[in-house]
């Protein structure tokens, strides 16, 4: 996590001084703001955001808290600021080129930068959508055919998100009456303990065939064990490398998160464990990041359900995300098996979207 809070204050530093030196050769903006002006205000902006994630989670509490707020929002439109005025530099070779056009140019550039940040808050704050996918798995009894799950992921509950948020999502899910309800990860936020408020929220998923959930990279940052502890409390079973026989021939199995693994170097076949020694039947797998999809596949999963990659969140970020998670958000076939990768129902960091808004996923299961 310092080696994240590192990066992440690096690219906020960069983004701030590119976007700034940019801005200021504007000349609408040269002619209205005196560039001390400019340079105290992406200094406020700059200190905000290192305060805030420095003093996160302690003794900073609510003043912190707010600060960080306000560094993750800016961080996420300057990013969005960049993109454009990075394709007006690249189109005039950094103002060597067009000379004459390349400031007025980048006005432009941050005029539509400005929009897009606009929409991205439009999209961060609509209701997630629901996103319904038909998939047959050979070995599911005709008697099960049509269970439906209903799938959520990424709520990071906690400064943003809070308990009137997650009602919400309960009266969404429960509209579309699900036989199961899949909790997929990152649901706290992680800094901090989770209020008590929302495990009572959390409460509110029912499903006849039960609650289920696996752990995220962020119930590891507020400590594993109490965020299964509070899960449980809520009434949702946590599936930590191992399977449940939900109905005779269909079996439900989770793995404990596979990226938090990876970057603390622990080894081991964990898909292998969590599928191990089940019953004959279908069998849907729960794992938060969509790794080891190939080796869930050989081991007899037909379905895997996945989240984490938020879908890239804010355009086009996730073009990075990719490099690490190749199937990046929806529908794909990998070696056999069903994988589904929502874009998470809530958001991290700033609460914005660039260009989809957040994601339930409804499958409906059915017999080949």
């Amino acid at each position: 996590m310092r080696m994240f809070g590192t990066l992440l204050l690096a690219a906020w530093t960069l983004l701030l001084l590119y976007v700034s030196v940019r801005a200021a050769t504007v000349p609408a903006i040269v002619r209205r703001v005196p560039r001390p002006l400019l340079a105290a205000f992406a200094a406020a902006l700059w200190a905000s955001f290192a305060a805030g994630r420095l003093f996160r989670g302690d003794s900073g509490g609510s003043a912190a808290a707010l600060l960080e707020l306000v560094g993750m929002h800016a961080l996420a439109v300057f990013f969005i600021l960049a993109v454009p005025l990075l394709a007006v530099d690249l189109v005039t070779g950094f103002g060597l080129l067009m000379r004459r056009r390349a400031a007025s140019l980048r006005g432009w550039a941050l005029a539509a930068g400005l929009a897009m940040a606009g929409i991205a808050f439009v999209q961060g704050t609509r209701p997630p959508g629901v996103s319904t996918h038909e998939v047959r798995l050979a070995d599911l009894p005709p008697a099960l055919d049509g269970t439906t799950i209903v799938a959520l992921s990424d709520f990071h509950l906690g400064s943003l998100l809070d308990g009137e948020w997650l009602a919400a999502r309960v009266a969404q899910v429960e509209a579309l009456r699900p036989d199961i309800v899949v909790l997929l990860g990152d649901l706290l936020e992680g800094h901090g303990a989770p209020p008590r408020a929302l495990a009572r929220g959390l409460a509110g998923f029912r499903a006849p065939l039960g609650v289920f959930a696996v752990t995220g990279n962020h119930e590891y940052y507020g400590g594993r064990g109490e965020a299964v502890r509070f899960l449980e409390e809520a009434g949702v079973r946590v599936l930590r490398d191992r399977w449940v026989e939900l109905r005779p021939g269909l079996v439900l199995a989770g793995v404990d998160d596979l990226t938090s693994r990876r970057r603390r170097a622990v080894a081991g076949d964990f898909v292998g464990a969590a599928l191990a020694g089940r019953p004959p039947g279908a069998t849907v797998l729960l794992s938060h990041s969509p790794l080891e999809l190939e080796r869930a596949a050989a081991a007899g999963a037909g379905l895997v359900l996945s989240g984490h990659t938020h879908g890239g969140q804010i355009w086009p970020f996730g073009y990075l995300v990719r490099l690490s998670y190749p199937q990046l958000a929806g529908r794909y076939e990998v070696g056999g098996a069903t994988v589904i990768v929502g874009r998470g129902t809530g958001t991290w960091g700033p609460r914005m979207r660039l260009w989809q808004r957040g994601e339930i996923v409804r499958v409906v299961l059915r017999a080949a």
